[in-house]
């Protein structure tokens, strides 16, 4: 089992910037691939971001390619999303995922808001 708990959502203007957290706890952080999605009002979830269990790899949806960046501390059993030049499409709930590189195993956090003011 893993918990996931995300922090760093809030209110932000227009072209501001944010970091959000997801801080693992349960098992071998190292081992699962993270991911964040996100999910707007009256939409379903969507991908934003991956990084790679082994080799740190990234991949990222198209509309936050150069703009959002994901990254993992694996000492601190935390993942990262640098967000900067965010735009109200943005807005959403984001969640955290974390799914076992080999074998079964995925997770959800509870979700932290992100709001952009226009």
């Amino acid at each position: 089992q893993v918990q996931l708990v995300e922090s760093g959502g809030g209110l932000v203007q227009t072209g501001g910037s944010l970091r959000l957290s997801c801080a693992a706890s349960g098992r071998t952080f190292s081992n699962y691939d993270m991911r964040w999605f996100r999910q707007a009002p009256g939409k379903e979830r969507e991908f934003v971001a991956r990084i790679r269990s082994i080799g740190g790899s990234t991949a990222y949806a198209d509309s936050v390619k150069g703009r959002f960046t994901i990254s993992r501390d694996n000492d601190k059993n935390t993942v990262y999303l640098q967000m900067n030049s965010l735009k109200p499409e943005d807005t959403a709930v984001y969640y955290c995922n974390a799914e076992l590189r080999f074998g079964t195993g995925n997770y959800w956090g509870q979700g932290t808001q992100v709001t952009v003011s226009s």
